[in-house]
């Protein structure tokens, strides 16, 4: 009788569990603006954080300065994240490297501030692939493209100079532009890129729309508040990724991976390391 009610207990304590599923696919932690909860977003000391953490991949957001150089930054101007005011694409480089990047992070979470972050700079891309190399995976966005003309140009020449588009799925570009990613395709068909969709109503998707999806891309980024299993599955039975954004709650990141997501955006990529390897309950 003892033998059974254990038995009983134990049936009932794994029907009940919310613990991930083992993951039979690829499943990304990708790191969004870098380690953004403990350092300042989009600097070199938040990617190596991240790095630290396990992150599979460094989310970099790209802007382009006055004289055409990328830099990462996730805003269109510059108030939020240094000292200083207006579009990123008004500074040159020299003046944009006179910003201080990391000051605002120790005002705004005192928690979390630390002496080092005072006067951190704005890095360029070239900043970051000539730190990080080959050691790390890249997530590239191409923000404002339009804008920023020849963008996708200058961004396949930094990465080819520094040989990380023969390596697999090293790097990948998302863009919420279908241009740009189109463009970028058309340039180099062999670069995985994720179109970034932002529902503002309970997510659906069509035949038709996942075949005009395919003519370019590799997968989907969805806010995920917004999307079901029915829209993973739909997505995954068609072979694309999924990676939904931004992802910072345990209970969240589980239920995704369960649906089937192939990666998630987090600002906690210590968090995600923690759900994927199945250490939390």
């Amino acid at each position: 009788m003892g033998r059974f009610i254990l038995l009983l207990v134990i049936i009932l304590l794994t029907s009940c569990s919310t613990s991930v599923s083992n993951i039979n696919h690829d499943f990304f932690i990708i790191a969004h603006r870098g380690a953004s909860t403990y350092a300042p977003e989009h600097t070199i000391p938040s990617y190596e954080l991240a790095k630290e953490q396990g992150a599979d991949y460094l989310e970099i957001d790209l802007q382009m300065t006055a004289d055409g150089e990328l830099v990462a930054m996730h805003d269109e101007k510059v108030d939020r994240t240094t000292n200083g005011k207006g579009f990123v694409r008004s500074y040159t480089l020299h003046e944009l490297k006179q910003l201080d990047a990391g000051s605002w992070f120790n005002q705004q979470y005192p928690k979390q501030a630390k002496r080092e972050y005072i006067d951190l700079k704005v890095p360029t891309l070239e900043d970051i692939l000539k730190h990080f190399g080959d050691s790390v995976n890249y997530y590239i966005e191409t923000k404002n493209p339009i804008k920023g003309e020849y963008m996708e140009e200058k961004l396949l020449a930094l990465l080819e100079k520094y040989e990380l588009l023969q390596k697999g799925n090293k790097v990948i570009i998302q863009s919420f532009s279908e241009n740009s990613l189109r463009k970028i395709h058309r340039l180099n068909k062999s670069i995985p890129l994720i179109q970034l969709m932002k529902y503002n109503h309970p997510a659906t998707v069509s035949e038709e729309q996942i075949s005009h999806w395919k003519a370019y891309a590799r997968g989907i980024g969805p806010n995920y508040q917004m999307i079901d299993e029915t829209y993973v599955k739909k997505l995954r039975d068609h072979n694309l990724w999924v990676h939904p954004y931004t992802v910072n709650h345990k209970k969240h990141m589980k239920r995704l991976i369960n649906w089937g997501v192939t990666g998630v955006f987090t600002n906690y990529s210590d968090r995600g390391v923690e759900v994927k390897q199945g250490k939390v309950e």
